[in-house]
C-alpha cells in the first residue's frame, strides 16, 4: 500500500494550481434552459449513464428549504478531538500556492477570498475524515452560471465539492453547489439566500492504491445545511473540467484546499476529525 503523505513540495503545488485553473476555462455553454444556455454537449460521457461530465441537459436538483436558518450563531462547534483549521482569528494554518504565505482577508471571525488572493492550502494533511466547512456566497449576488459565488472545498486537494451561488441560478447539475464536480450533482438543492451561512459536513473516505494499482476508490457522504446531499457515493476520480476524473496514485494523506475562482466567498469555522478503526489509538 502506498501510506506515505504528500509532502510539501512545489511541484505538488503547481500541479494542484493547474487542475485548478481549468476549471476557469471552458468553451460554449449549449443547454438552454431558462432562456441561457449552461453546460456543454462536447464532453466525455460519464462511465454507466447518459450524461456528459457538465451536461446541461441533466436534471435539475429538487430546490428544497434547508431549515432554520443559521446566519449568526456557528452551526457545527468542534469537538474536543477536532483539529481546528481556522477559528476566525488568523491563517497561521495555511499558505497559498508554492508555498506562500496565506493573503486572504480575515475580520469578524470570517475569512473572505480578496481579489488575486491565490487559492488556500492547509498546512496540516489529512486523509479520512470528518470535515465541518462554513461558507456565505456574495450579497448581494453577480454573475450567473458557473459565474456566481463560485470556490471549492477539496479534499486531499483532489477531490471537490463544489461551492457556488445556486439559489435561484442555474448551472450544469454537475457543477452546482454541493456536487461532486464533474461527477454527481447533489440529491437535492439545499443552498441558502446569498449572505446567509451555510454549512458542509462531510464524511471522506480517501482511496487507496497498491503500488499503481486503484484498490479502494474514495467515498464521499456530504451533509448540506444539515440535509443529506450524497450517500456514500463513490468518488470517480481527481476533480477535473470538461474530461472524465480518473485516480493517479498518491499518499493517504493530503491539504485541503479551498479555491479562489475570483468570487468574494466567506468561510468560517473549519474543522476536522481524523477517522480511525475501532481498534486505532
Amino acid at each position: 500500500m502506498v501510506n506515505k503523505g504528500m509532502g510539501q513540495s512545489p511541484k505538488r503545488y503547481a500541479a494542484i494550481a493547474g487542475a485548478l485553473a481549468l476549471l476557469a476555462g471552458g468553451a460554449a455553454a449549449i443547454a438552454l434552459q431558462d432562456g441561457r444556455k449552461v453546460g456543454y454537449d462536447d464532453t466525455p460521457f460519464l462511465p454507466g449513464g447518459k450524461w456528459r461530465v457538465h451536461d446541461g441537459r441533466r436534471p435539475q436538483p429538487k430546490v428544497i428549504e434547508p431549515g432554520t436558518s443559521s446566519t449568526q450563531e456557528q452551526a457545527g462547534k468542534p469537538p474536543s478531538d477536532a483539529v481546528v483549521l481556522f477559528d476566525g482569528t488568523d491563517l497561521s494554518k495555511w499558505q497559498t500556492d508554492g508555498g506562500r504565505p496565506a493573503r486572504w482577508k480575515v475580520e469578524n471571525g470570517y475569512m473572505e477570498i480578496p481579489k488575486n488572493g491565490g487559492t488556500l492550502i492547509s498546512k496540516v494533511e489529512f486523509g479520512d475524515c470528518q470535515l465541518h466547512v462554513e461558507f456565505a456566497v456574495p450579497d448581494p449576488p453577480q454573475g450567473i452560471d458557473q459565474g456566481r459565488g463560485n470556490s471549492g472545498v477539496i479534499i486531499m486537494g483532489r477531490y471537490e465539492i463544489q461551492v457556488l451561488d445556486n439559489y435561484k441560478n442555474e448551472t450544469y447539475p454537475d457543477g452546482q453547489c454541493a456536487s461532486i464536480y464533474g461527477q454527481y450533482p447533489p440529491l437535492v438543492n439545499a443552498c441558502r439566500k446569498p449572505g446567509e451561512w451555510q454549512t458542509y459536513d462531510i464524511v471522506f473516505t480517501g482511496p487507496r492504491f497498491d503500488g499503481d494499482k486503484l484498490v479502494r476508490p474514495a467515498y464521499h457522504t456530504v451533509f448540506h445545511n444539515g440535509v443529506l446531499v450524497h450517500n456514500h457515493t463513490e468518488v470517480m476520480g481527481a476533480m477535473t473540467h470538461r474530461a472524465l476524473p480518473t485516480y493517479t496514485p498518491h499518499g493517504e494523506k493530503g491539504p485541503l484546499v479551498l479555491q479562489d475562482h475570483g468570487s468574494p466567498v466567506r468561510y468560517r469555522n473549519i474543522w476536522f476529525r481524523e477517522l480511525k478503526g475501532y481498534d486505532e489509538p
